[in-house]
Parts: structure tokens; sequence; C-alpha cells
């Protein structure tokens, strides 16, 4: 079938495993997917489905790529069921949540200036460069626009998958706001 998912972030909640241990898990809406294009190596010059979304009118286009030689036809319906099982390994992929401008403590981490000397200074980086190179090296961790790019989380394990609701149940969190489309392929 197809290499991956889109599915709709929900809650995160907390379940109980048949041996009593309580993990973290994100609900999640997996509606099915329809086929909208088959893309094939004569035509495109690679092989893959492109599929859309069936909770929204206009719906999300994403292009996967082919697992097995079951090629699916235009206008048919993809399951999450077909494709993932329980206990799967899977990676998610989506955009982080937007922080907007952020200083070097909240955004890298860093500590305090101390307070005796830089009574105004006390929320800054610091020195930022030496005299040699006479500019600020690339890479310089320093204040500017955090979260809102693209993040993936590896190993995560599906715990649970209802297609009669379109739930499915993943350990851990995931990237994103609620209600934001996230994208799972297998680990």
């Amino acid at each position: 079938m197809i290499s991956g998912f889109l599915i709709k972030k929900g809650q995160m909640t907390s379940i109980f495993t048949g041996d009593g241990k309580r993990i973290a898990v994100t609900k999640c809406i997996a509606k099915p997917l329809v086929v909208t294009q088959i893309k094939s190596k004569e035509k495109d010059g690679y092989q893959a489905i492109q599929v859309k979304t069936t909770s929204s009118k206009l719906g999300k286009l994403k292009e996967f790529s082919l697992t097995s030689d079951q090629i699916p036809e235009i206008g048919s319906q993809i399951s999450i069921d077909s494709i993932f099982t329980v206990g799967e390994k899977i990676d998610a992929t989506g955009i982080s949540k937007g922080r907007g401008f952020a200083g070097v403590i909240k955004r890298h981490g860093f500590k305090k200036q101390p307070i005796l000397g830089s009574s105004d200074r006390v929320r800054h980086p610091g020195s930022i460069g030496a005299q040699t190179p006479s500019k600020v090296v690339r890479g310089k961790r320093m204040p500017g626009h955090m979260g809102n790019i693209n993040k993936t989380i590896e190993n995560l394990k599906i715990v649970s998958l209802n297609p009669e609701t379109n739930e499915i149940l993943i350990n851990g969190s995931l990237p994103g706001h609620f209600n934001s489309w996230i994208t799972i392929t297998k680990a």
C-alpha cells in the first residue's frame, strides 16, 4: 500500500496497560484517505500515490510512496488499519507550536547574568564573539523566532487502532497544536 498516513492531532490522555502501567497517549483522528492521483515511473519519473483527507471540503493533499505492488484505484479510500497495526513503531512529523520572538533564556536555555554589575542586562546573552573573526560566527545561538518548524518525533508506538470510530492512540506526545495535521510513517 502506501508508506504513511495523515492524522489529525487530538487531546492527550493516559491509559492503563494490561500489566497495570499508566502511559501517556495522544488520541488522534484517522479518517480514511481518498486516492486523488497515481504517479507512475513512465509519466512522472517516480512512483507514488497522492491522497486527500475526507474530513473537510477542501481537504489536505499529501503524497506517499508505494510499499507494495498493489496500486489502489483513483477515488478509492484507504483506511488506517490497512497500513498500520497495534504495537508498530512509527515516526510522527508535524509543524511545532509557534512561540513568536523569544530571548536566549527561553529559546536556548541560557542562564541569567549575575545581578551585581549588570542590573539592566540580566536576561541578555552576554558576549557574542571574539575580536579575531571581527564578525558574529554562523550558527551562534541568539534571540529570534521560536517554534513553527517541521519537527519529527521518532519511534513512537501505536497503542490502539479503532477503524469504526477512526481513532488511533499513540504512545507519547506529537508535535503541533490541537487539530493540526500530523504525517505518520513506519519507523
